[in-house]
């Protein structure tokens, strides 16, 4: 599996809290998207979206049940990273 650089982990934040209009403070890798930050589907779409802009990579719409805070947004991106087929 993938490892992901501080420098790789910043971006898919500064995507996340760009996406949810919130500042880097606000958002931790357990801050729930829905719950404590009130995204709706459509943005976590967004962070898909941009994620696979940003980092070149496909990822799958199931996957949108894990992105549920950075730390499963990270890991998301651990496997497409790890098999760019995915």
């Amino acid at each position: 599996m993938a490892v992901l650089t501080d420098e790789v982990r910043e971006k898919v934040k500064e995507i996340v809290c760009d996406v949810l209009s919130l500042e880097s403070d606000d958002v931790t890798e357990t801050s729930l998207f829905v719950e404590d930050h009130e995204a709706d589907s459509m943005q976590a779409i967004e962070i898909l979206a941009s994620l696979e802009i940003n980092f070149n990579v496909t990822v799958d719409q199931s996957e949108l049940e894990r992105m549920v805070n950075l730390a499963g947004v990270y890991e998301v991106l651990k496997g497409c990273l790890a098999d760019p087929a995915a």
